[in-house]
């Protein structure tokens, strides 16, 4: 695993920022996805954002194999991360693009975050490393690993104010990879989400404050919201949170956006208070585990 852009010997980042997390109900029109999410950026914009995030498959959530990959466009002619570049540019914002589909083959694609910077260029790339396959109680069923290639690479970006670590989605029940990040410096992170109805009332909340807590880092969670394609139910509740675990903001289940000054020497205080991220200790794996993984 490498993990560009910061370390654990970098200088911490300082100052104070305004965030932002836009929450959409994406379908299956991409023209009107985009224009929805750059409704939403321009309006966290002027309320002062200065970092914006959108959540995951921003640009479309449709249902099917088949259906996916035909809409999946390749980076260089994806006219969504073309738009999200554009906006970026425009308002002068720092911008994650959640995620987009991109297509790498006939048979396979990335589910890929962008950070993208205020001069409109790409500042970093994120494959989601996790794959949501699950049986789900009542019937749901997830195999994302049928159409999407996961990433092998996690990611820490530098920012203005301070290096920010990228994930996706299902990535938030691995917390190795969050306390991987924030070794290497992250002291922002990023979940853009479509998390179901169904785990995001059981989960949602406990896991990203645990990811906060866990780090001692911010922790910035864009949603999708409502019912999409074939019937498909997300739990939105977007949320910001603190390095200490207090929720800073959460946009409930309408589509919208909300918005929180984010102070990074809470980092510093929360790490100060309980340093367990310099508490590793190696152990012997316990007996069962090599069964477990197979």
């Amino acid at each position: 695993m490498t993990v560009p852009g910061g370390g654990p010997g970098e200088a911490p980042g300082a100052g104070r920022l305004k965030a932002a997390c836009i929450q959409v109900n994406a379908g299956i029109d991409m023209a009107a996805n985009i224009a929805a999410a750059a409704d939403g950026v321009r309006r966290a914009r002027d309320a002062g954002a200065d970092l914006i995030a959108l959540p995951e498959n921003v640009s479309m959530v449709i249902q099917g194999r088949e259906r996916i990959l035909a809409n999946a466009r390749a980076e260089a002619d994806h006219p969504a991360l073309a738009a999200f570049r554009a906006l970026a540019a425009e308002t002068g914002a720092w911008l994650l693009a959640g995620s987009l589909t991109i297509r790498l083959d006939e048979t396979q694609a990335a589910n890929r975050s962008f950070l993208i910077g205020p001069d409109g260029a790409v500042a970093a790339r994120y494959d989601k490393i996790h794959m949501f396959d699950v049986d789900l109680p009542g019937g749901e069923r997830y195999r994302e690993s049928e159409t999407f290639r996961p990433g092998d690479r996690a990611v820490v970006v530098p920012t203005p104010w301070a290096p920010v670590g990228l994930t996706v989605c299902y990535d938030l029940r691995f917390a190795y990879l969050y306390r991987a990040l924030a070794q290497a410096g992250a002291r922002l992170l990023t979940v853009p989400a479509a998390f179901t109805q169904q785990t995001g009332e059981a989960h949602w909340h406990l896991l990203l404050r645990a990811r906060a807590v866990e780090t001692g880092a911010f922790v910035l969670a864009p949603a999708q919201t409502g019912v999409h394609d074939g019937g498909r139910r997300t739990f939105g509740h977007s949320l910001i949170v603190a390095p200490w675990g207090e929720v800073l903001a959460d946009a409930g289940t309408a589509p919208g956006f909300v918005v929180a000054d984010l102070d990074l020497a809470a980092v510093d205080r929360a790490r100060h208070a309980v340093p367990a991220l310099s508490h590793d200790r190696d152990f012997a794996a316990a007996d069962g585990a090599q069964a477990l993984a197979s």
